[in-house]
């Protein structure tokens, strides 16, 4: 079995690492019934809508 011929430092180590951990911005779309900015696959928070029905009554009056 091979065996490593010199120690690898901590910066490529760590450079190394780095490639698989990346954070992602969260999927934001817009409301198709009140056309305001909401993350995705989640209810909004202006309409209350979810999938095309109100899940969440809201009186805006």
């Amino acid at each position: 079995m091979a065996t490593p011929k010199r120690r690898t430092s901590r910066s490529k180590r760590d450079m190394r690492r780095s490639q698989t951990f990346t954070t992602t911005t969260p999927g934001i779309t817009e409301c198709p019934q009140c056309h305001e900015m909401k993350l995705s696959h989640r209810v909004c928070k202006t309409c209350g809508y979810y999938n095309g029905k109100e899940v969440i009554s809201s009186d805006m009056e």
